[in-house]
């Protein structure tokens, strides 16, 4: 039903195309619909597949029941799989009720470090996880890793492989904390304490990222690594042989990062750090159109629908800036810029009309919010986004605590 009648004639030119908007915005609001609708018709199609499946076991019985009984086992692992890559927490606890994972926590250890099938990110946002179940995992993940004669680049680099790190600074200390805590185990007499492996152990993925990262332009030299890592060892220092060893190792190759399983990006819009509708200011015609914007892993996405696995376009917040701006046509605006490079184009991407990935033309991006609360919710959320590195904080914190110690 139209929200106003076509004939109607008392209206203003603005009245008209503000309703003009809201039909559209219905319209897209009925396909959000017929999508999720689609979406849980196929999801209820596989459930009804395994259903008949375990009806046909139940009653066929030949020589090759145990081939039909293996093939069920294939397909229920498969969607536990797909599960724990959407839910992690959901995934794990099909897989135990469906009885092809036990609740042993070495077994789910195991399970996850084998990894097959599994989403790199979802594994690391498990393990982070703060229950004393997730915890009791972790310990038993970490001690799948052989780390004895290894030294600290080397370990690394073998536990960094098996998951994606999380971006909440408290998962992070959890796993580093199990990691360190590991490592000492396995090779007594390297470190005087956990805590020297921990602070250690971020100095070098800190190190691999400005030495291989191609937007840091100051390159550490190795007085700068020695010159950080200066009082760790219970208030000493770390042999600078040891230290010149690992700076080399990863100078001359840096970490490998996991690439997830899946060809999509759904998994990485999961607990995001803000999610909603917003109007961009954008096309060969500036015209306003709303998308549906994701904030997460310092970046921002934006979709047509809230049911696109692909994004029509991702800005990376890297060296960015965030400020409230008035614009004569919409209220609540804010606007994304490089304060370091005006007039020069943000490093962002975008889908054209033929589907292809094309570099954005943006200098800057002019965003309206419904509310003014909104809009300062999403300054707020977004300037956390950049300036949020907790590698640092958690670097400086255990500092403060072995120099508590001496």
């Amino acid at each position: 039903m139209d929200l106003c009648p076509a004939e109607s004639t008392d209206l203003s030119g603005a009245e008209e195309a503000e309703i003009e908007t809201i039909r559209k915005h219905k319209q897209e609001l009925l396909d959000d619909i017929k999508r999720l609708k689609e979406e849980i018709a196929e999801v209820f199609a596989e459930i009804e597949c395994f259903q008949h499946a375990e009806e046909r076991q139940e009653t066929e019985d030949n020589p090759g029941e145990q081939t039909s009984k293996l093939s069920q086992r294939d397909k229920i692992l498969s969607l536990g799989r797909k599960k724990f890559n959407m839910d992690p927490e959901k995934g794990i606890q099909y897989l135990i009720e469906h009885q092809v994972l036990s609740s042993d926590l070495q077994e789910i250890a195991r399970f996850l470090h084998k990894g097959e099938g599994l989403n790199k990110t979802a594994i690391g946002d498990y393990l982070g996880g703060r229950d004393p179940t997730n915890i009791q995992i972790l310990q038993a993940f970490v001690a799948c890793h052989q780390f004895a004669n290894l030294n600290l680049v080397q370990a690394l680099r073998q536990f960094l492989w098996s998951f994606r790190l999380p971006g909440e600074a408290q998962k992070i200390d959890r796993m580093m904390e199990a990691f360190a805590n590991w490592y000492c185990k396995c090779n007594p007499g390297v470190f005087q304490s956990t805590d020297t492996c921990y602070v250690l152990s971020f100095s070098i993925i800190m190190l691999n990222t400005s030495l291989h990262n191609p937007n840091v332009k100051d390159k550490p030299h190795f007085e700068r690594f020695v010159s950080i890592n200066r009082g760790i060892d219970n208030g000493g220092d770390l042999p600078e042989e040891l230290l010149k060893n690992l700076f080399e190792s990863i100078k001359n190759e840096p970490f490998s990062i996991p690439e997830d399983d899946g060809n999509d990006l759904t998994h990485t819009f999961f607990n995001p750090n803000r999610e909603g509708w917003l109007l961009k200011l954008g096309g060969r015609v500036k015209t306003w159109k709303r998308r549906w914007f994701i904030l997460t892993d310092n970046c921002l996405y934006y979709f047509e629908y809230t049911t696109d696995k692909e994004p029509l376009g991702i800005i990376p917040l890297e060296n960015l800036s965030v400020r409230k701006v008035n614009d004569p046509k919409k209220p609540n605006c804010f606007e994304l810029f490089n304060p370091n490079c005006k007039g020069q184009k943000i490093k962002a991407c975008k889908t054209d009309g033929d589907g292809k990935v094309v570099e954005g033309k943006h200098q800057s991006y002019k965003i309206s919010a419904a509310t003014p609360a909104e809009r300062d919710e999403w300054i707020e959320a977004i300037r956390t986004s950049i300036t949020q590195d907790p590698f640092y904080d958690l670097v400086s914190a255990r500092k403060k605590k072995i120099a508590s110690k001496n």
